[in-house]
C-alpha cells in the first residue's frame, strides 16, 4: 500500500517558482485580514455573491446544472429542489454552509469527511451518500469520438477506509510541529484524497469543499469572497492536466506534487487579487453600478462580453448592464466587437 508521509516530500517542493507564490498569498492574507477587521460589515455582499459563484462552478464542472433563476433561489433557500440535479446543488450549497460557519471545529478526519458526503446526498437520499465506495472505480476520459480511456485506477474498494485513515493522519502529524507551510501540504492532500477516489460519486465536489475547509482552518479566507471554485472552472483544462501530471505513479510513492501544487497556489493568488480587485470597485471606491461597470471594463485588458461582466458583477442585473453598456457605447468610452453571441466590448484606450 502507498506510503503518506509529507514529512519526507514538502521540502523538495521549495522551487523559486512555488517559493514566491508562496510569498504573495502571505503578502496578500495580511493585507486581507486588516482590511476584514475594519470592513466586516460591508462584504456580506462579496460573501452571497461568492456562494452562488462556488455553488454553481463545482456542480459544473460535474456536468450539474440548472437555470441562473433556479439556482439563486436554491442557494438563497427560497426554494425546493425539483430535480435530482437541483437536489445535489441544494447538497453544496448545505455543505459550504457548514465549511463557512464552522470551520475551526472541523477537523479533516475520516468521519468528519464521511459526514460531509452524507449531506452532500441528503435531499437526494442516495444510498451511497456518507459511505466509501462499495466497488472499485476508475477515472476515465472521454474522446470527441465517444471513446473512453482509463487515465487513473485509484485505491481498491477494500483498501480505501485504511487509505483515508493515513491520508489524515499525515496531515494531522506533519501540520501539528507547524514547520511545513499549511499551503504546501493542503494541495497535497487533496491531490492524494483524488487519487483515493474514496466515494462512488461526488470525489471532486467533496476535494473542492476540502480545499476550502483546510485553507480556512489554516487562516486564508478569501475563498469566503470569491469564488475559488469558480476559477478552477474557468480553467478546468489546465486543472485535469496537472492533475493527471502530479498522479503519475502514485501508487508507487514516486509521483511529483510540484504541477498540482503550483496550479492550486497559483488559482489562490488570483482569488485575491479579484478579492482586491473587487473590494477597489465595490467599497473603497463607493461607485454606482454604472460606474462599476465601467470601471470592470477599463480595467480589463483585452475584450470582455456581457456574461464575463455579469459574473464579475453578479449582484448587477442584466438590464443595469445593458443600460450601462449602452450608455458607454454612446459616449465612446467602450468599443462594440463582433455581434450576437460573439458580442464583446474594450475600453477606449484612445479617448483617454
Amino acid at each position: 500500500m502507498r506510503e503518506y508521509n509529507y514529512n519526507k516530500r514538502w521540502e523538495s517542493l521549495l522551487t523559486p517558482e512555488i517559493v514566491a507564490l508562496l510569498t504573495q498569498i502571505h503578502e496578500y492574507k495580511g493585507e486581507q485580514n486588516l482590511f476584514i477587521e475594519a470592513q466586516a460589515d460591508t462584504l456580506t455582499q462579496l460573501t452571497e455573491i461568492a456562494k452562488i459563484q462556488s455553488t454553481e462552478a463545482s456542480n459544473k464542472i460535474e456536468g450539474i446544472y440548472t437555470s441562473d433563476e433556479r439556482l439563486k433561489k436554491i442557494v438563497k433557500d427560497k426554494t425546493t429542489p425539483q430535480s435530482r440535479n437541483e437536489q445535489e446543488i441544494a447538497g453544496y450549497r448545505d455543505v459550504l454552509a457548514t465549511i463557512h460557519e464552522n470551520h475551526d471545529f472541523l477537523p479533516p478526519k475520516p468521519t468528519l469527511i464521511l459526514q460531509l458526503h452524507r449531506d452532500l446526498y441528503k435531499f437526494s437520499g442516495r444510498s451511497f451518500g456518507g459511505n466509501y465506495k462499495a466497488t472499485n472505480n476508475i477515472i476515465a476520459e472521454e474522446h470527441t469520438d465517444g471513446n473512453k480511456y482509463v487515465r487513473f485506477e485509484p485505491v481498491e474498494a477494500w483498501e480505501t477506509s485504511e487509505a483515508v485513515d493515513k491520508l489524515c493522519k499525515a496531515y494531522e502529524e506533519v501540520t501539528r510541529d507547524g514547520t511545513a507551510d499549511p499551503l504546501l501540504i493542503i494541495p497535497m492532500f487533496i491531490l492524494d484524497f483524488l487519487c483515493i477516489h474514496p466515494f462512488s460519486d461526488g470525489n471532486g465536489r467533496m476535494s473542492r469543499l476540502l480545499t476550502l475547509l483546510l485553507l480556512y482552518r489554516a487562516g486564508y479566507i478569501v475563498g469566503k469572497y470569491i469564488s475559488i471554485e469558480s476559477l478552477i472552472e474557468r480553467s478546468k483544462e489546465t486543472y485535469y492536466e496537472v492533475l493527471q501530471q502530479s498522479s503519475e505513479n502514485w501508487h508507487e510513492s514516486k509521483n511529483n506534487y510540484e504541477p498540482f501544487v503550483k496550479y492550486t497556489l497559483g488559482i489562490i493568488v488570483a482569488a485575491y487579487r479579484e478579492f482586491e480587485t473587487r473590494v477597489d470597485v465595490l467599497i473603497t471606491k463607493g461607485l454606482s453600478k454604472p460606474e462599476r461597470i465601467a470601471e470592470t471594463i477599463k480595467n480589463t485588458l483585452g475584450k470582455i462580453t456581457k456574461r464575463e461582466l455579469a459574473e464579475k458583477c453578479p449582484d448587477i442585473s442584466e438590464v443595469t448592464v445593458q443600460r450601462a453598456l449602452n450608455d458607454l457605447l454612446k459616449t465612446d468610452d467602450i468599443i462594440k466587437i463582433g455581434g450576437g453571441r460573439y458580442t464583446s466590448y474594450i475600453w477606449n484606450r484612445e479617448k483617454e
